[in-house]
């Protein structure tokens, strides 16, 4: 998978607080605003993402939504990974871990296993 262009927000390089997020550039001589040349990209509908890669985590894997340890079982493990809920709780989470290191499954989001 290719990486995304990184489009920053103007000046964000200048200031150690200012968020890099992109914002729109709005100031009246804004050399992104007005595309000036050696002035950084602005985003624009050719910067769209490769198809092969559009909707997937940046590990290449599409993501399913687990709530319980059935739903592992519906997991093709060569294309896609587990996100636990954000919903489901420590004990329940602790065996749908359990569960998914059985069954060799990608877990994008397993938390810290203090135990």
């Amino acid at each position: 998978m290719s990486k995304d262009k990184d489009f920053k927000k103007e000046d964000s390089h200048k200031k150690k607080g200012y968020p890099g997020k992109w914002r729109r550039p709005r100031g009246r001589h804004s050399r992104i605003r007005l595309e000036k040349k050696g002035a950084p990209a602005k985003p624009k509908a050719g910067y769209r993402t490769e198809k092969n890669a559009r909707g997937k985590h940046p590990s290449g894997y599409e993501e399913v939504l687990v709530h319980n340890t059935g739903d592992l079982e519906e997991i093709d493990t060569e294309t896609e990974a587990a996100r636990i809920a954000s919903k489901v709780g420590a004990r329940k989470r602790e065996t749908i871990l359990e569960k998914a290191d059985e069954l060799e499954i990608e877990v994008l989001n397993p938390g810290d296993n203090d135990e």
